[in-house]
């Protein structure tokens, strides 16, 4: 079960479900939107017009997330007056379905996902894997009820067990999921693929990504960086922000850059890459840190809130630089290049293996064998 509130939760459901099926294990995967599950209930659109998923990516296009800690308690008001609503039309999708286990890999959902699967198919195994460092209580990933949860650090494990789910039931991986691309054996001659997109083979390279959906954040970065009189060059991913695309593609800069538009090729570009600047989503610094790249994030008001933990995160393994605002980057990339800085924050992505994906699919495996003994007991 998945959302496309932010593409994180839909390339996680994905990945998995291709991982799954490489391991030939004979199950049935089926990827659901939950948002066209429950379209027909139409609760945000109702109040605003818009699918809470489209507001959610508006806001991140248009970098409008200044308070959305306060916006969280608004939204969670509104999923409870739609509760029973939900509810129902979820357990007239049970009901449609022969299931052995659910997957949720989506927040804020989970108790109108446990309570209707537990009214239709009562011995049916809900498991919910978080997408994001930590949980950002209440009611966004761990909700009070028997179920199972997979954990991609020690901070989600130790929430998950102090609101008294038991050890049994709350599993723990080495990091978050990641798409398989990024464990390819891709050796590639660097110097002459940054040729190929006009950049020079040896300086310095940024790469510059807010996610999918774009963000207007990059601009100063690209202005400030791009004039910078360090030497380095940029690579900018715009996603699907074509208006940003245009606007930095004829910005004048000092620097050499690349701009690319969305695309499935980050792992490439982040492999041409020496260091990530972006925001602290899950996906992107787990994305960026497994593939060696420091990362250089910010946390400030305009942070989302379930993705504050995770510049914590990068600050406790020394894998990056967290900045109050971005109109410092100019004098912190000065600063990680000519003290050494960048190859000691790259050694410590080194000690980070990730392989989430790859353990997944036992961890579901042992989640059905415990649950169908404690059934049968």
């Amino acid at each position: 079960m998945y959302f496309d509130a932010g593409g994180g939760h839909r390339s996680a459901a994905t990945a998995l479900k291709a991982v799954i099926e490489s391991q030939n294990r004979g199950w049935n995967v089926r990827l659901v939107n939950v948002q066209e599950v429950l379209d027909p209930l139409d609760i945000f659109r109702k109040i605003t017009g818009m699918r809470m998923q489209d507001i959610y990516n508006l806001m991140l296009a248009k970098g409008m997330t200044l308070g959305s800690e306060y916006l969280l308690p608004l939204m969670h008001s509104i999923i409870r007056q739609y509760h029973h609503g939900q509810v129902k039309l979820l357990k007239q999708f049970w009901a449609e379905r022969k299931v052995n286990l659910v997957v949720s890999l989506v927040p804020n959902m989970n108790r109108s996902l446990y309570e209707s699967l537990h009214a239709v198919s009562p011995y049916v195994p809900m498991v919910t894997v978080l997408t994001d460092f930590a949980d950002y209580p209440p009611h966004f990933w761990i909700e009070r009820q028997p179920q199972y949860f997979i954990c991609g650090t020690t901070k989600a494990v130790e929430q998950a067990l102090s609101l008294g789910h038991p050890k049994e039931r709350v599993f723990a991986t080495s990091g978050m999921i990641l798409r398989p691309e990024f464990y390819e054996d891709a050796r590639l001659d660097r110097p002459a693929e940054r040729e190929k997109l006009g950049l020079d083979p040896d300086l310095p390279t940024a790469l510059v990504l807010f996610g999918g959906e774009g963000s207007g954040a990059m601009w100063p970065i690209a202005k400030h960086l791009g004039n910078s009189k360090s030497d380095l060059q940029l690579i900018l991913i715009c996603g699907r922000n074509k208006s940003l695309k245009q606007r930095l593609e004829r910005l004048k800069t000092r620097n050499k850059k690349f701009v690319e538009g969305f695309t499935s090729r980050i792992p490439h570009y982040m492999r041409l890459a020496d260091f990530f600047v972006g925001k602290p989503g899950p996906g992107s610094i787990s994305e960026a840190v497994h593939l060696g790249l420091p990362v250089i994030v910010s946390k400030n008001s305009w942070t989302l809130p379930q993705e504050r933990y995770n510049t914590e995160w990068v600050e406790e393994h020394g894998v990056g630089v967290v900045l109050k605002d971005f109109r410092e980057i100019e004098t912190a990339v000065h600063q990680i290049l000519s003290s050494g800085k960048l190859a000691a924050m790259q050694r410590a992505t080194h000690c980070i293996e990730n392989r989430a994906v790859f353990e997944i699919p036992d961890i579901l495996q042992r989640v059905m064998a415990q649950h169908l003994a404690e059934v049968s007991a």
